[in-house]
């Protein structure tokens, strides 16, 4: 029978389980211009008995920057910095993809010095965590076409740093509220050109992105993460029907290319859509199953066992035990996250948490 501990083929990487370490931001990206540092390389180093570790978001371009204190992978310095982390992952066994995150209009002035930008003109409600403390999100400037086109060749580019950073491959963060999936939603991309309106047009800039990474550095080391109905960042999926429709039609639009694999982060409610997903993809699956305000348990795995996912991506609970594979294997017992250090600080709360033995 298959199980959470059997290898599994991604693409051209052999991987020694099927548990992801999921993507989380962690903001400590202290180095010099937003480079990682020695500390970043011990953390994800510990996980690397993960079958495959997503890092957390990184910008690939200045005005992609949404919080403090994240990575960028857009200098040569911050190639450099990176490439200590993926040394570090690559020595203990571990295989090791960057997250591509673009806030869009998910920021603040004050962070990058210049102004968000996203597919229109539409400030989201609430307020962004600054050096300043929480400030209001502000109205980003609406992308030109020629701006769509720099954003995508910006995407393609920092795959290609990436892989010389020495990445297995990258993720394309079209989730959560960020600026791929501000594109998919119809309440933040109020276009009425070819990159808004109907749902086939709304998903143009994830595929035009999707396409132009794939042709830099090979589809099977690109991943994508969507988050279907998430109302994370005052994003509005809430019409079933065109819900459907815009993932659906993105899904098919992405089956060609060959990509590493579709990661969905599952809202509350969409366990159908999901399985409908998971149908139409015709390669690896990556789930990070609805847990509502627990972390994601032992219980997830039995989803690779009746096929729902190929792969499960684990949060919080990779987050607190390093050695996470491990205690799933022995059925626990686990170390309680701290949220109190997910974000900014130093190793406290970071490459602190014990292991087993």
């Amino acid at each position: 029978m298959t199980t959470a501990f059997s290898p599994y083929d991604l693409g051209s990487v052999r991987l020694s389980n099927r548990i992801v370490m999921a993507p989380m931001t962690r903001s400590r990206a202290h180095g010099p211009g937003g480079t990682p540092t020695e500390l970043m390389a011990t953390y994800y180093a510990q996980r690397a008995g993960a079958g495959l570790i997503v890092t957390e978001g990184t910008q690939p371009s200045v005005v992609g920057q949404g919080y403090p204190d994240t990575p960028g992978i857009h200098s040569a310095e911050q190639i450099a910095a990176w490439r200590e982390v993926t040394d570090a992952v690559h020595a203990e066994g571990g295989t090791i993809f960057l997250q591509l995150m673009h806030t869009g209009r998910v920021g603040h002035p004050s962070l990058m010095g210049l102004d968000p930008v996203g597919p229109s003109a539409v400030a989201a409600e609430g307020q962004v965590y600054t050096h300043q403390g929480p400030q209001d999100f502000v109205t980003p400037h609406e992308l030109t076409e020629a701006e769509i086109a720099e954003t995508v060749a910006d995407f393609a580019t920092a795959a290609r740093n990436a892989v010389e950073a020495g990445f297995d491959g990258v993720e394309l963060h079209g989730a959560n509220g960020y600026l791929i999936h501000q594109f998919l939603a119809p309440g933040s991309n109020r276009r009425d050109d070819a990159w808004g309106g109907s749902p086939e047009r709304r998903i143009r800039f994830a595929v035009e992105t999707a396409k132009a990474v794939a042709e830099a550095i090979g589809g099977d080391k690109v991943g994508i993460r969507i988050s279907p109905a998430n109302p994370y960042n005052d994003i509005d999926e809430s019409d079933p029907a065109d819900l459907e429709a815009t993932y659906t039609a993105l899904v098919d639009a992405l089956a060609p290319l060959g990509l590493a694999y579709l990661h969905q982060m599952e809202a509350q409610g969409v366990r159908d859509l999901v399985v409908r997903l998971r149908k139409a993809w015709p390669g690896t699956f990556v789930l990070n199953p609805f847990t509502g305000t627990d972390p994601t348990g032992p219980e997830a795995l039995t989803l690779i066992e009746d096929g729902t996912a190929d792969l499960i991506a684990y949060g919080a609970l990779f987050l607190a035990n390093p050695d996470l594979p491990t205690r799933l294997a022995a059925g626990g017992p686990f170390n309680a996250p701290d949220p109190a250090a997910f974000f900014g600080g130093d190793h406290a709360g970071y490459t602190d948490y014990p292991v087993l033995g």
